[in-house]
């Protein structure tokens, strides 16, 4: 399903979910710069499991990088790069429609802190689930993915006005977001679970359990966030 627009509208300038996206775009635009030297870039930036649950590769990786903090820069740098027009395009746009809702829920700061360890636990869970894996894994879907957990835990009953394939130009069709992500989220633990079975490289390639990971790290931290307070309703005397 690819999500057009939603019913909720945001109260403040979604400033920080602009700002990712404007970063994204010029990483992405910074990779195609490189040339042939991008895969060499990916080696040190992009999130490679093995080199962080093999001792060998450990020791090598923080070698290589001669410290701690720079062996753990690529749970960062990773979040903003992508490996296509479409991996941008597609991420984006998923952070464009739930991305400010969750900002104005959040506050700016704290959804910027959010975003960033929601990344992160993806990244966690996608070693996890992948660790002899040498492949470089990069992209910003694994932060989007706690953005719609978020969602999913603030606005259940908001509309998602989405194209459902392959209905690729219509008829769009409007679904509670509570079924919408709750079915996103099936989806990507199904095919998480296929990835187990027939091995990551036989199933796409797409990092099924850093959605799943990074789903269920925002909708458990933003369960513990509090509810608002409901407005208080204007005094209106009736004659």
């Amino acid at each position: 399903m690819i999500p057009i627009r939603d019913s909720t509208r945001s109260t403040t300038y979604p400033f920080v979910t602009k700002t990712i996206i404007f970063l994204n775009v010029v990483a992405f635009l910074w990779e195609l710069s490189l040339g042939p030297r991008l895969a060499q870039a990916f080696l040190h930036l992009a999130i490679i499991p093995a080199r962080y649950t093999h001792p060998a590769e450990a020791a090598e990786i923080f070698g290589a990088f001669g410290s701690p903090v720079a062996a753990l820069a690529p749970f960062v740098s990773s979040m903003f790069l992508h490996g296509g027009w479409l991996h941008l395009i597609g991420n984006m746009w998923t952070l464009w429609i739930f991305g400010d809702n969750v900002e104005d829920r959040l506050g700016h700061v704290k959804f910027l802190c959010f975003y960033l360890a929601g990344g992160l636990a993806a990244s966690l869970v996608h070693i996890l689930t992948n660790s002899t894996s040498g492949v470089p894994t990069i992209g910003a879907s694994g932060a989007i993915a706690a953005v719609m957990g978020a969602y999913f835990r603030f606005f259940p009953n908001a509309r998602i006005e989405a194209l459902i394939p392959p209905f690729f130009f219509g008829p769009t069709f409007v679904l509670p977001a509570v079924l919408f992500l709750g079915w996103w989220f099936f989806l990507q633990f199904f095919n998480g679970a296929m990835s187990l079975s027939v091995g990551q490289r036989g199933f796409g390639g797409v990092a099924w359990w850093a959605h799943v990971g990074g789903f269920v790290f925002g909708l458990v931290i933003c369960l513990m966030a509090r509810r608002r307070p409901p407005k208080a309703r204007p005094i209106i005397m009736e004659i």
